[in-house]
């Protein structure tokens, strides 16, 4: 056990084969990304002593360890859906600075698309009809109609606009556009959004994630690993978690997220405030999340979400680049996406981003970034705080 806690950085990440993926199954997904993320560390699998993953497999993570060969001696598998990988680092940066672990892999892969496609699967209506949920599945309470719901409260309370919504997905798009990763990269406007077919109202089509395939990983490490490895390392600041509800009855209030909670330790923990961030990933399955996910993480005031992202500002040449890769409303959404967020972070520190890469405004790499994971219809939220040198 160390005698003071270790520093733990971000030393690999990687994506898999992303976008539409027809051949390789969730799990050859999973080991691709594992690889590359190792190879990008310049560390020898050896070193890993720590695995975590969810969503894949009926002892999630043993059977992907096992199919990875690790033998790990800290393990971790918490789901609490998109915010997982954002709550896991937390776990993980935990436990390589008390000691536990050296260095811990954290591994995602779906088929998610691929398996509609081929009929192995059919579109998730609901997230099961047992326990609380009982009291509202039969009333075709499904997730898009949670988020949607909860999009109009704020529209009702604040005014906030249609086409303000819209902003949102028109500019995870132009971000997307320099990003050769992305699944759609052709520009759209907000008429196109507004015109778009309804799917929950005020949601149309383009307010809504894209569904893809893909994978990524992404391997922390402690402060004794970075001499031996390949890259400079972007170290873990701070982390914060919470969780809200799962009914919709027990939500206080729809206009609040539990990123209000888990923003605010992250922030406090690292010793940052919101104005000193540079770059922001937020989970985006609907342009509503990231509207008040802005909002609850302290970038602008309760309700003033709506002007916030007008005017270009989450552009990557904006006041605050947010989504920098396209995000999940264009870029790729194999499922929990929170993992990516992570990875787009880290490559934006570490200036590999490419046509996408964000500069500051006297050229210099962004310093730091904060990525924040949200679970359910606003159930969870896991945010890490993450900067450079």
């Amino acid at each position: 056990m160390p005698s003071t806690p270790r520093k733990v950085a971000v030393v690999g990440i990687s994506l898999s084969d992303c976008g539409r993926v027809d051949g390789p199954t969730s799990y050859a997904l999973h080991a691709q990304a594992a690889r590359r993320a190792l190879a990008d560390s310049g560390l020898d699998r050896s070193v890993v002593d720590g695995f975590g993953s969810a969503g894949l497999g009926t002892l999630a993570p043993i059977e992907v360890a096992e199919y990875l060969g690790l033998r790990p001696t800290w393990v971790d598998s918490t789901a609490v859906g998109g915010a997982t990988w954002e709550v896991m680092a937390a776990h993980a940066a935990d436990a390589i600075a008390a000691g536990h672990a050296r260095a811990v892999l954290l591994v995602y892969g779906s088929t998610a698309r691929a398996d509609i496609r081929a009929g192995r699967r059919t579109s998730n209506l609901s997230f099961g009809s047992r326990g609380p949920l009982q009291f509202e599945v039969p009333y075709g309470h499904t997730l898009v109609a949670k988020y949607a719901m909860a999009a109009r409260r704020h529209m009702h309370e604040y005014g906030t606009t249609l086409e303000q919504l819209a902003e949102v997905a028109v500019q995870a798009r132009a971000n997307a556009a320099a990003n050769p990763d992305a699944m759609f990269r052709d520009p759209i406007t907000v008429d196109d959004v507004l015109d778009g077919p309804l799917i929950a109202d005020p949601f149309t089509k383009l307010h809504c994630c894209i569904r893809s395939d893909g994978g990524c990983a992404v391997l922390l490490a402690s402060e004794e690993c970075v001499p031996d490895t390949a890259k400079a390392p972007v170290w873990i600041l701070g982390t914060g978690e919470h969780v809200s509800h799962t009914t919709m009855s027990e939500w206080a209030d729809f206009t609040l997220s539990p990123a209000a909670v888990s923003g605010r330790l992250a922030f406090e923990r690292a010793g940052v405030r919101p104005h000193e961030i540079d770059i922001a990933e937020i989970y985006d399955a609907f342009t509503y999340m990231t509207l008040v996910t802005l909002e609850n993480l302290g970038f602008c005031a309760k309700g003033e979400g709506g002007a916030f992202v007008e005017k270009g500002r989450l552009l990557r040449d904006g006041g605050l680049p947010v989504n920098t890769d396209g995000g999940g409303l264009s870029a790729c959404h194999p499922g929990m996406r929170g993992l990516f967020l992570l990875v787009e972070a880290v490559r934006q520190l570490r200036g590999e981003a490419g046509g996408h890469q964000v500069r500051r405004a006297d050229g210099r790499l962004p310093e730091l970034a904060v990525a924040s994971g949200t679970g359910g219809w606003f159930c969870s939220s896991g945010t890490v705080v993450l900067g450079r040198g």
